[in-house]
């Protein structure tokens, strides 16, 4: 998680995603995949110019807003559509982020195997 100053909301979920990856033992550059819920597109353009992670390649099968902006239920589907999105692509890392109200936000980083025994 990761706060910034009241009304700078937009720039949180960047942050917050370099601390879960840090956290992870992760770098940006090992992201397969990213999926955000955010109120606003700008949020997701601070998080390409913060984390340089291409905004092209976020929320490929579109905007969590289509189902509503409360963020426990609408946060696990975006959760569960990036688990498919990394099966689909045979695995991967995948980051998890959005807006958790005001000045704030929150993500994850989850990884899904191939499904090869090693």
């Amino acid at each position: 998680m990761h706060r910034e100053a009241p009304g700078h909301m937009p720039a949180a979920p960047g942050p917050a995603m370099l601390q879960a990856l840090r956290r992870a033992g992760l770098t940006v550059a090992q992201v397969d995949a990213v999926k955000t819920h955010n109120p606003f597109a700008v949020n997701d353009i601070a998080l390409a110019r913060e984390t340089g992670f291409p905004w092209e390649r976020m929320n490929q099968y579109g905007s969590s807003l289509i189902w509503g902006h409360p963020q426990a239920p609408t946060g696990l589907r975006g959760v569960i559509e990036l688990i498919e999105e990394l099966v689909l692509r045979g695995g991967g890392v995948g980051v998890f982020t959005g807006c958790a109200a005001g000045d704030s936000a929150l993500a994850t980083v989850l990884r899904v195997s191939d499904g090869r025994r090693h």
